[in-house]
C-alpha cells in the first residue's frame, strides 16, 4: 500500500535521515527544503534505492505565501499525506548576550520554526482530516523541536522561545487531530552532530567530557530518524502529544 511523507528540512541532517529511513519503511517522500540541489539529490539516490518515490522541493518556510502551490503539488502528485514531519529551523544569527538579541534574528527564529511550521502544518493538517483513514496506515505528524524547548540556553533565547512555541504547538495539534485518527508527537533532540551544530562542537565537546550526558557521544541524525520512523510507523499505541528526548540523558534530572 503506498504512504506518503512529507519532510522539511529534508536536504541535509536530521531530516535527510529521517527521509531515507522513512523510504525504508515504505514511505514516498517529498522532500521541502530550501534550494539544495547537490544534497537533494544524494537524498533522492537514498529514497529511489529503497524503492520509494522522490520528489524534492524547493520552499523558504517563512514565505507563507509560497505554501499553498507546494502543498497543492505534493497533494496533486502523492494524492495525499500519511506522515508530515516538521524538521525545518532556523538557529540563531549568532550566539551571544540576551540583551543584544537583533530583530532580525528574533524574526527568522520564529518565522521559520514557529509561525511558518504552524501554518504549513494547520493546511496540511487540513487535508489530513479531510481525508478518510485506511486500514492498515497509520497516520502521523511530528514536531522536531529540541531540548531548548525545555532547557534555557541564554546565549540563544530567541531559538529556545521558538521551540518552546513550536512544542505547545505540538500538543495542540495532538489535541485537535486526534479525532481523525491522526497521531501527533513531538522529539526533543540533544546534542545531534550536524552542521547546525558545527559552530559549537567545541563546547559540546567539553559538556560530554565532563558527563553531562548518560551515554557519554554524540547523537546522531539516525539516532532521531529512527524514533520518528517509530512513531510514523504507529508503533507508540495509547499515545498523544507525547515528547520523546533524543539526547542521551541531557535533560534527565540528577542530583
Amino acid at each position: 500500500m503506498t504512504k506518503t511523507a512529507v519532510v522539511t528540512g529534508a536536504s541535509r541532517g536530521i531530516g535527510a535521515a529521517t527521509a531515507a529511513a522513512l523510504a525504508e519503511d515504505g514511505f514516498d517522500i517529498a522532500a521541502v527544503a530550501l534550494p539544495d540541489a547537490g544534497r537533494m539529490a544524494e537524498l533522492s539516490a537514498a529514497v529511489t534505492a529503497a524503492g520509494r518515490r522522490f520528489k524534492p522541493y524547493a520552499l523558504d518556510l517563512a514565505r507563507l505565501d509560497a505554501h499553498g502551490p507546494v502543498l497543492e503539488d505534493i497533494l496533486r502528485e502523492f494524492g495525499g499525506i500519511d506522515c508530515l514531519v516538521n524538521n525545518a529551523g532556523a538557529s540563531v544569527a549568532r550566539r551571544g548576550d540576551l540583551l543584544e538579541v537583533s530583530l532580525e534574528s528574533y524574526d527568522r527564529c520564529f518565522d521559520v520554526n514557529t509561525r511558518g511550521t504552524f501554518f504549513w502544518t494547520q493546511a496540511a493538517a487540513r487535508h489530513m482530516a479531510a481525508a478518510p483513514a485506511r486500514p492498515g496506515v497509520h497516520r502521523s505528524i511530528v514536531f522536531v523541536t529540541s531540548s531548548n524547548a525545555v532547557a534555557a540556553t541564554v546565549e540563544r533565547g530567541e531559538y529556545c522561545m521558538s521551540k518552546s512555541a513550536l512544542s505547545m504547538a505540538a500538543r495542540l495539534f495532538a489535541v485537535r487531530m486526534a479525532r481523525h485518527g491522526v497521531g501527533v508527537y513531538e522529539v526533543q533532540p540533544g546534542l545531534i552532530l550536524t552542521e547546525m551544530t558545527e559552530p559549537s562542537k567545541s563546547r559540546y565537546d567539553a559538556l560530554i567530557a565532563e558527563g553531562r550526558l548518560l551515554e557519554p557521544r554524540w547523537g546522531l541524525p539516525e539516532d532521531v530518524a529512527r524514533t520518528i520512523r517509530t512513531m510514523a510507523a504507529g508503533l507508540l499505541p495509547y499515545t498523544a502529544g507525547q515528547e520523546v528526548r533524543v539526547d542521551g540523558g541531557l535533560l534527565l534530572a540528577r542530583f
